[in-house]
């Protein structure tokens, strides 16, 4: 079970600096996609890398899918010279995203995001128009049912604004 309010204010108290993308974000912007697992994009800011590699540790960090034994540290030089980890943690399967397919970077992904609620925890969150963008580029089967609803969402926003 993932325990998302405890990993939301986990990254808060480190200052780490992300946007919650995927199904989450799907979910935050009103989706009824329900998701096992928490995807983020981080800034890559030297700073950051640190503040997110002493968050992580915490929760016991290791490569899922991996072989069980592989040997894994995820620390600053592993965040730097890596982008994108699939993490199995204590607090469940966590996404770590450098970047995200359609929109680029976090300097990029942070343009389409918007500071929600998210479990008790006010956090930037993906907008319906970023992950629209993000879910038709990744292509996955998942990301394309998805498409339908987020673009309903979008358009009943838009007509309720008008």
């Amino acid at each position: 079970m993932v325990k998302f309010d405890l990993f939301f204010k986990l990254l808060t108290e480190h200052n780490v600096k992300y946007v919650v993308v995927g199904g989450l974000a799907a979910s935050a912007q009103g989706s009824s996609y329900l998701t096992e697992d928490i995807d983020i994009c981080y800034a890559r800011d030297k700073e950051n890398l640190l503040r997110l590699a002493e968050a992580l540790q915490l929760l016991h960090p290791a490569l899922r899918g991996a072989p069980a034994g592989l040997p894994f540290r995820l620390d600053f030089s592993t965040l730097r010279a890596g982008l994108n980890f699939t993490l199995t943690t204590d607090y469940g399967d966590i996404d770590l995203l450098g970047e995200v397919a359609g929109l680029g970077m976090y300097d990029e992904v942070v343009k389409f995001s918007e500071e929600l609620e998210v479990f008790g925890v006010t956090c930037r969150v993906l907008t319906l128009e970023g992950l629209i963008v993000a879910k038709r580029v990744a292509g996955r089967a998942k990301d394309l049912r998805v498409l339908p609803e987020l673009e309903a969402l979008l358009e009943l926003r838009r007509s309720r604004k008008e």
